[in-house]
């Protein structure tokens, strides 16, 4: 039995405002559709996890989603039921006998929604989270109208939880129109769906002002970690100079098993440090030939996967490069962007320094490169 999870961000966004459909904007340092994508892979119930994308948004779903796992990624259509169709129609043939569906605009999804779902398809054929309503509500323009009776009256989250069956069912004779959840759809083809107590952490974010509410809400609930990196490589005549990503122009380059990119190497031991998961040397030992001669960009796709996984966000990261040669200064933007690309963050969050040891010490003689980093996460 396979339970998939399936999030929807196919929407423009447009009342969000912003450069990018929302669920692409940042918040807390990486995309909005990641938090959910992050929540429900890391459920151990969850065996199948698709996103459901807007055409033409390939790129920027590439771009946010990096090297996450995904049981695939699908385009869908015109308004939200499409989309959804889609989705449930990729997972068809994979075994799904349970299927989760969520709104990419909700980023907090916890593990206990996602668990009181499951238990309670056991009694239903749907299940969906929801929260009373509190506020006194009335018709009104300009003017205010009636009071209405709000007893009985609930606000409707996701993610929403169904048989596959039943919604897959539910969608191909959906004759009603435009339908904004997918419970009213399963409801209107005879199917149960049990209510199981929301989560005022799945606000639904809308508007541009509901990403600073977002904001607080992640700086509330989480703890600042710092872990700081250091490395040094011997510079050899004839080798290519790899830092912080970049290929330098250089008549020495550093001598390494991978391709010895300490600022990169510095910054993965920071990574790691902050989320107490070893060193660099433990996830890949100079020892392993499979690493000889690597790219350090894969080292810090890996530590920036790890902190995804933790549910951590990349704050800042801070590298000194200690060398006498080449100049870093001409570089250091060039430096800062490739780092930005590399752990998917906003430039605004690397810092690329260099200083030298006055003729002092390996790095003062040109024997070799020294770097060091700390990294700021959040958990």
């Amino acid at each position: 039995m396979t339970i998939a999870a399936l999030i929807v961000a196919a929407g423009k966004g447009d009342r969000a405002g912003g450069a990018v459909p929302k669920q692409y904007a940042m918040l807390g340092g990486k995309p909005l559709l990641t938090y959910s994508v992050d929540a429900f892979l890391a459920h151990s119930a969850i065996g199948a996890v698709v996103v459901v994308i807007g055409e033409g948004q390939e790129q920027l779903a590439q771009e946010a989603l990096g090297a996450r796992l995904l049981s695939g990624i699908v385009t869908g259509g015109a308004e939200r039921q499409d989309s959804v169709r889609a989705g449930i129609e990729a997972l068809a043939g994979q075994g799904v006998t349970k299927v989760l569906i969520h709104d990419a605009a909700r980023p907090f999804v916890s593990a206990d929604i996602i668990d009181r779902l499951i238990v309670a398809l056991d009694r239903a054929d749907g299940a969906l989270p929801a929260l009373p309503v509190v506020d006194t509500l009335a018709h009104g323009g300009d003017l205010l109208g009636d009071v209405l009776d709000r007893a009985g009256v609930l606000r409707i989250q996701t993610p929403q939880a169904f048989r596959y069956d039943a919604i897959m069912t539910s969608h191909k004779g959906w004759k009603g129109g435009i339908a904004t959840d997918d419970a009213q759809m399963a409801r209107a083809a005879g199917y149960e769906i049990m209510i199981v107590p929301g989560d005022p952490a799945l606000e639904k974010i809308t508007l541009a002002a509901d990403f600073a509410v977002a904001d607080q809400r992640l700086a509330a609930s989480r703890s600042v970690r710092t872990g700081m990196g250091f490395d040094v490589h011997r510079l050899e005549a004839g080798k290519p100079l790899w830092l912080c990503g970049l290929k330098i122009e250089h008549e020495y380059g550093l001598a390494g098993h991978s391709d010895a990119d300490v600022a990169l190497h510095a910054v993965v031991d920071a990574l790691l440090g902050a989320i107490g998961e070893g060193d660099i040397g433990s996830h890949f030992p100079p020892s392993d030939p499979q690493w000889k001669g690597a790219d350090s960009a894969l080292f810090a796709a890996h530590a920036r996967e790890l902190v995804a996984t933790r549910g951590g966000t990349i704050d800042h990261v801070d590298v000194t490069i200690i060398c006498e040669a080449p100049r870093i200064g001409p570089l250091r933007e060039a430096m800062r962007a490739r780092l930005a690309e590399l752990l998917n963050i906003d430039i605004g969050r690397t810092s690329v320094k260099a200083t030298t040891t006055e003729g002092l010490g390996l790095t003062g003689r040109r024997e070799g490169i020294a770097a060091q980093a700390i990294a700021t996460v959040r958990i």
